[in-house]
Order: C-alpha cells, then sequence, then structure tokens
C-alpha cells in the first residue's frame, strides 16, 4: 500500500523544503501520547509530561484526538510560517467547514483521500459518522467532537490556546534547541535537489519513498497504510518539513483542498535510515525457513564455511549453498575470504536492527 503523490510537470523550486513550528510541536504532542511509538524519545515523553503545569496534561488528553493516531490537516502547514503565531494566525484563516472535517477525518488514521469530503457540519451522515468514530475513541473523544460541532469557533479558540500554553510551558525552549538542526536539514536537501534532481534528493528523505517514471509521468510513491493517488501538484507544488520528533513515521497531507506536505524524519549523523519495507520482508521470509533459521543460529556464533555447515546440520554442500544465497541477498550475513575459503557469518548488528526496521515499518 502506498500514498502516490503526482508531480507531473513540477518545477523544482516548487518543491520546497522548510521546517515548521506548528508541524514540530505537534509532532511532540503525538510523542506524549504515543510514546511507545518513539522509544528514543520516552525519557523526554516522561520528563515533559512530569513538567507541565496543572491543568495542561488534562486539557492535551482532551484534544489528542488531533494528533494521536493521525494529525489533523491544518496541524500541518503547506506554507510554514517564520514563527508559530504566524501559523495559527494561518490556521485561523481556515474556514469552520474545512477545519471541522479536518479534525475529525483526523481520527481516523486510514482516512482516504478520494474525494472532497462532506462537512459534518452540513451533513447530516458525515456528522452522524463524525460522532460514531469519536464515540467509538472513548468519552474524551466524543465529547470534543459533539463541542467543536455544537460551536466551532469557541473549540477553535480553545484549541489555539492550548497550543500556545504548550509553546510557554516546554516548546519555545525545544524549538530553540532544534530549529537550527532543522533549517540546516531543509537546507541541505534544497541543495540536493538543484544538484543531484528529486529522485536522489527523495531517497536522501527516506528509504520509503521512490519516484515512479513510467509511462511518461513523475509520480513520488511513498509506503503508507494508506493506498491513495492525489492529482497533480503543479498548482500547489509540494512542500517537505523535517521533523526530529516525528521519527519513525511520514506524515502526510494529501485531502483535497489541502496543500501537499510530506513531514519527514531530519537527518541524524550517525542513524541509518530506517530499511525500506520491502527488505524488511525478505529479511523476516529469510528467517521463516526453519533451515535457514538453523544456519543463522550457528553463524550467530562465529564464522563458518560451507563445508562444516553440512557436516554440522547433515544436509548437501548445495542445499546449504542455496540456503546461504537466501540470507546473504538478504543482507543477513557477512562473509570472510580465506584463500579458497569462504567463511560466513550472521550480521549481529544487523539482526539486532531488525525488530526496530520492523517497528518503524509498522508505524511509517
Amino acid at each position: 500500500m502506498s500514498v502516490t503523490i503526482d508531480i507531473t510537470g513540477l518545477p523544482p523550486e516548487q518543491i520546497r523544503f522548510v521546517p515548521s513550528p506548528l508541524a514540530e510541536l505537534t509532532a511532540m504532542l503525538h510523542v506524549l501520547s504515543e510514546p511507545n511509538h518513539h522509544p528514543e524519545l520516552r525519557g523526554w515523553a516522561t520528563a515533559t509530561t512530569a513538567a507541565l503545569p496543572p491543568g495542561l496534561a488534562d486539557r492535551l488528553l482532551d484534544a489528542e484526538a488531533l494528533w494521536r493516531s493521525a494529525r489533523a490537516d491544518f496541524l500541518i502547514p503547506g506554507r510554514p510560517g517564520a514563527t508559530l503565531a504566524d501559523e495559527l494566525d494561518a490556521v485561523d484563516r481556515v474556514s469552520d467547514e474545512a477545519y471541522a472535517t479536518a479534525a475529525l477525518t483526523s481520527q481516523r488514521a486510514t482516512a482516504a483521500a478520494l474525494g472532497t469530503p462532506p462537512s459534518p457540519l452540513t451533513d447530516r451522515a458525515a456528522r452522524e459518522h463524525a460522532l460514531e468514530v469519536a464515540r467509538a475513541g472513548g468519552p474524551r473523544q466524543a465529547a470534543f467532537a459533539e463541542r467543536l460541532l455544537a460551536d466551532p469557533p469557541a473549540v477553535r479558540n480553545w484549541v489555539r490556546r492550548l497550543l500556545q500554553d504548550c509553546d510557554e510551558s516546554f516548546f519555545a525552549d525545544t524549538w530553540q534547541r532544534t530549529r537550527h538542526h532543522l533549517t540546516a536539514d531543509a537546507r541541505q536537501k534544497s541543495d540536493l535537489l538543484s544538484r543531484k534532481g528529486p529522485e536522489r534528493t527523495l531517497a536522501a528523505v527516506s528509504s520509503a519513498i521512490t519516484l515512479d517514471t513510467t509511462h511518461r509521468r513523475q509520480r513520488i510513491v511513498i509506503d503508507k497504510l494508506q493506498d491513495v493517488s492525489t492529482g497533480t501538484t503543479t498548482e500547489t507544488g509540494l512542500t517537505f518539513i523535517p521533523s526530529d520528533f516525528g521519527r519513525p513515521h511520514l506524515t502526510i497531507v494529501f485531502s483535497p483542498g489541502w496543500h501537499p506536505v510530506v513531514q519527514y524524519p531530519a537527518t541524524v549523523p550517525g542513524l541509518a535510515h530506517p530499511a525500506p519495507p520491502e527488505l524488511v520482508q525478505r529479511r523476516l521470509d529469510a528467517l521463516a525457513h526453519p533451515v535457514r533459521l538453523r544456519l543463522c543460529r550457528t553463524l550467530a556464533r562465529g564464522p563458518h564455511t560451507t563445508g562444516e555447515l553440512a557436516a554440522y546440520w547433515q544436509l548437501t554442500a548445495p542445499e546449504v549453498s542455496r540456503q546461504l544465497a537466501v540470507l546473504k541477498k538478504a543482507g543477513l550475513l557477512i562473509t570472510h575470504r580465506r584463500g579458497r575459503y569462504v567463511r560466513y557469518e550472521f550480521d549481529l548488528t544487523t539482526g539486532a536492527r531488525l525488530g526496530t526496521d520492523l517497528l518503524e515499518a509498522l508505524l511509517r
């Protein structure tokens, strides 16, 4: 499954890499809601939650439907501003109908962009469906949806005040520390785009993003839970927003009527990109075979030749060679040549990373 963004005919200058304070704040709020998605940030989440002023943590629980499973489209700006206040001002200019639709659609992580959805403020069926989904999420989520549908301006003001209080409580200081890294990452990707083109740039953004140039069209294909194709972006352009708190997620705005955006994990020196989803699948398939798993258990303890493995497990040398070829293609083996002998060893670093790669592929 994938999200496909059509960029046929889009000039390179219409592909922008820009940091966004609002997108990073709501990425942080997602971490506070789902710390298990972000094990490397669990310490930050625990310390930040413990330091929240009285009442703020409870208010965040009331609004977390906006960012827990998926983020409302207006929280990831298509045209990022210089400050959080600038971006909140832009959200204020969104119509009540678009705001309510985006807020309540965000409660469904698999929402499809097959057409402009009717607004729950004006369409009875959409309203009932939004309330049904919210009630399934629990009493807080249901109460938030009911309040939003009853009085959109009041809830919008309440959400803005909530985000401003987060800014005062923890975001402003954290943003000062992280914005320089995000600005540098955006600048580096922009420079790579101008020098090497979109294919190389997308590969640098994430191994889960590829460029499809078949049938005389250019499409960005992103491995995601959804299976959605967008229209052409030649009129709106496309924005990429780097994030330090979004890893491992690739968060995408693709709904009709909204500027398309991809928020991606910023590059961190020394931290490898998550493995491509097809490579994770290949490694899992390789280890699922009982003979190959048996060989890996031996090779994890030290290097062996094909002949040694065949004798140890009472297999033929050709059979061992076939199984080793599958493991090697999956990137699970290290080879050592000593004269005419080749010794194989299980790559412990890759094996240890496999669980993380799988989790990141599932959460992407």
